[in-house]
């Protein structure tokens, strides 16, 4: 995705003191905090940091005023923005947490190495992985990232919104070229999505890297909604998107329905 230009500061002004870095520290000291003792007084909050009162103190009030906590008389407590932080982390490592033995499942059976991931911004985070026996990876990895408009991982999440919020999502373009197949064109990266809708799975064929395709397809919730992306890379010298289309659809459909039923 295009990157925003960021002003460089002047590299001969004098270097600014460390102390940002140890207010986060006090800060998120005090985030964990609350998750012992939901409500929490000012000299609460700087025994749990070690911060001073008054440090600690600002602190809250900026948790306040970032909506992360409210003030009743002198305590604090946290609001919902605050407790979601913590239910999307444990969501997530459940949903990877579950979804590994299905994921060892299905590389051995296709002897390809299985990801999963989430969306993240204009990202796709890989959470999951079951890495096949190859002397060569394919280079992806748990924590790493692939940018949505290039990946069969991020247009599984494009194909579920509508056409005007997937070209809104990607802005004017144009995008980094990955490879010579690259396809960079917002609307032609709509003309794709709307492939992967009519299909229900998305293929990349040497986009992301000579070499290598990409097939993902979704995993759903009990609703029907998208959690993530079922993904499997491999080289183009070993699997042709033939097999991809015939061998490896079926079977990553039938590891994406047990992840389903996994998280129910």
């Amino acid at each position: 995705m295009p990157v925003k230009n960021v002003k460089l500061g002047n590299r001969n002004a004098s270097p600014r003191p460390a102390e940002g870095m140890g207010g986060l520290a006090k800060g998120l000291a005090i985030i964990e905090a609350f998750a012992h003792r939901p409500v929490q007084s000012v000299a609460d909050a700087a025994r749990a940091s070690g911060a001073t009162r008054a440090s600690a103190r600002r602190c809250l009030l900026t948790l306040v005023e970032l909506g992360y906590v409210e003030r009743v008389g002198r305590e604090f407590q946290p609001r919902e923005r605050l407790l979601n932080l913590g239910r999307g982390a444990s969501q997530t490592e459940r949903l990877a947490e579950l979804s590994q033995p299905l994921l060892a499942l299905a590389r051995d059976e296709l002897n390809e190495s299985i990801s999963l991931a989430i969306l993240q911004g204009n990202f796709t985070l890989f959470i999951a992985r079951a890495e096949a026996a190859h002397i060569v990876s394919t280079g992806v990895r748990v924590g790493a990232h692939l940018p949505v408009y290039c990946s069969a991982t991020g247009r599984v999440f494009l194909a579920e919104v509508s056409d005007a919020q997937v070209l809104r999502a990607l802005g004017p373009g144009p995008f980094p070229q990955r490879s010579p197949r690259t396809v960079t064109d917002p609307h032609e990266i709509l003309a794709k999505v709307k492939e992967v809708r009519a299909d229900g799975f998305a293929i990349c064929d040497e986009e992301l890297a000579l070499g290598m395709r990409s097939l993902a397809l979704p995993v759903r919730d009990g609703d029907g909604k998208v959690l993530a992306a079922l993904s499997v890379s491999a080289f183009s010298a070993r699997v042709r998107v033939g097999d991809l289309r015939r061998r490896f659809v079926p079977v990553l459909r039938q590891t994406s329905e047990a992840i389903t039923r996994a998280i129910a």
